[in-house]
């Protein structure tokens, strides 16, 4: 009997080897075909990627006028101040800075920075840089206008003194940064190819084509670039780039054409879209004889279907807005700030407000005298979507029995008109800059003749702290404002749109300032 349980224990024992020896090598059978699987994926990973400028004018990027280049031209140069993919202002040649005074900012300089060719990057590079855009038509020039001088302190030290107060100047430092030892011996034109000091440079010029490899002198070492070298197709139009997108030679595009998908189709690509920089809105004159009032101007917002401009008008390729700053921008992140499409809120508002609907008209009587409610609206006449976005927005208006004529201006009364600010309302539309700045909203002489004392001490607030908090909290506070006493209506952002090839792995974030964010992930 006590020979059989041994035999059994035994037996067991044996099974129990034998089991875990099969798992054993499982387990190492399934983990060399994981490493092999990692390998092989590895080795099928591209590291060249293909893009794409139609109508090349220059690679020199202050004097480019090409928005593709300006896109490329972020991998070969930088600017002392980047703007991140929700539009904050951080460092990238700068180190710091620093506002001295309303007029004076200091700047310290990374001091490990090299150009491509491997000479120094200095504080004469910045000077000379800003020098050669003030003398030229440079798409930069207006970011430039203002800088009255520059002070070198040491090599790696300058001051900036400006001409005038310019809030959130730094986030006019975004130009790109050229070499003035590059061009020490050579004439500042259009056919030379700059060294620069990005994470590529420029290795090959061709008549059909760009070569971009990495540059071995970049500064930021802790950054590994997957993709090793850039490919850029040259094309004639933008058409062709098109097409050639379409057909899979180019893997990333971007554009504010509404009519995209005419020429790419809508399959075999990803895409991306989000608010551009054309912001389309209503300006009612705050001193006029029936917008000075704010239950009438309240009214007007609640009466205007924005939905229905977007679709009826853009066809959906518009995205509606409900203030400046609600494209993405870190320092506004609240997404409504516009009192919403209700008629029957807008009626209650006149009522509330004394106002009676007699005869096809909001009346009221002051000073003995009966005040029939009707308003102009100025609309730029040569353009003719804007003249459409007017006399849909003057219908809904008419629905509500508020009576609409449109004025269409040429375009010096248009101009004029905004100068001198005799209308009711007026169609605008502004491109947006990079800065947080309302000043063109809120600031002295603005669009709606505006007057609020608490704006205009939050405006200077702002305009004197970097405290993100602060800033975050102020601005919440002004779209409240915005909101409640209406002295604009924001209608619409323009769409802009990145298509890439499906092949295209990484994080793929871009905006409309910058499509390259996070490319050092990127791969095929």
């Amino acid at each position: 009997m006590k020979s059989n349980f041994f035999k059994y224990v035994f037996a067991i024992f044996v099974i129990c080897i034998m089991v875990f020896a099969v798992y054993k090598i499982k387990t190492e059978e399934k983990k060399e075909e994981e490493q092999q699987a990692t390998i092989s994926t590895e080795e099928k990973k591209v590291t060249e990627i293909t893009l794409g400028v139609a109508s090349l004018d220059s690679t020199n990027p202050i004097l480019s006028k090409n928005k593709n280049i300006q896109d490329i031209s972020r991998l070969v140069y930088e600017p002392l101040i980047q703007i991140t993919s929700d539009y904050k202002a951080e460092g990238c040649l700068a180190k710091e800075w620093a506002k001295q005074n309303a007029t004076t900012y200091i700047i310290k300089l990374k001091e490990n920075v090299r150009w491509s060719d491997g000479e120094k990057f200095t504080a004469d590079d910045v000077k000379f840089t800003i020098d050669k855009i003030k003398n030229s038509s440079s798409i930069y020039v207006t970011q430039v206008q203002n800088i009255a001088n520059v002070e070198i302190t040491d090599d790696y030290t300058l001051k900036i003194i400006l001409n005038k107060e310019i809030p959130f100047f730094e986030y006019q430092l975004t130009f790109p940064i050229m070499s003035s030892q590059f061009f020490q011996d050579k004439e500042f034109n259009a056919s030379l190819v700059p060294v620069g000091t990005g994470m590529y440079k420029y290795t090959d010029v061709q008549s059909t084509y760009l070569t971009l490899e990495k540059n071995n002198n970049w500064w930021d070492t802790k950054t590994k670039l997957t993709i090793t070298k850039v490919t850029v197709n040259l094309y004639s139009s933008l058409a062709e780039l098109y097409n050639s997108f379409k057909m899979g030679s180019i893997d990333i595009i971007d554009t504010d054409n509404n009519n995209l998908q005419e020429y790419i189709g809508t399959i075999g690509y990803a895409k991306k879209e989000m608010k551009g920089r054309e912001h389309i809105f209503l300006a009612l004159n705050n001193t006029s004889n029936f917008l000075s009032r704010k239950e009438i101007r309240k009214a007007i917002s609640y009466s205007i279907d924005k939905t229905n401009i977007a679709s009826n008008i853009f066809n959906n390729q518009y995205f509606t807005s409900s203030f400046p700053l609600d494209y993405g921008s870190w320092i506004y992140q609240e997404q409504d700030a516009s009192a919403g499409y209700n008629p029957d809120q807008a009626k209650k508002i006149l009522i509330d407000g004394g106002w009676s609907y007699k005869s096809n008209y909001w009346q009221k009587i002051e000073n003995y005298k009966t005040q029939r409610l009707q308003l102009n609206l100025a609309v730029k006449a040569s353009d003719s979507t804007r003249v459409a976005v007017a006399q849909n927005i003057a219908a809904q208006l008419e629905n509500q029995g508020i009576h609409v004529n449109i004025v269409q201006l040429s375009d010096d009364q248009y101009y004029n008109s905004i100068n001198v600010k005799n209308y009711d309302m007026i169609l605008c539309s502004i491109n947006l800059s990079l800065t947080p700045d309302l000043t063109t909203f809120f600031g002295d002489n603005n669009i709606a003749n505006y007057q609020n004392d608490e704006v205009r001490s939050i405006m200077e607030e702002v305009k004197n702290t970097t405290d993100e908090n602060t800033l975050v909290n102020k601005y919440k506070r002004l779209a409240e404002i915005y909101k409640e006493d209406v002295p604009y209506i924001s209608l619409y952002n323009n769409k802009f749109t990145v298509a890439y090839n499906t092949g295209l792995k990484g994080d793929v974030t871009p905006n409309w300032y910058n499509v390259f964010y996070h490319i050092a992930d990127w791969y095929k």
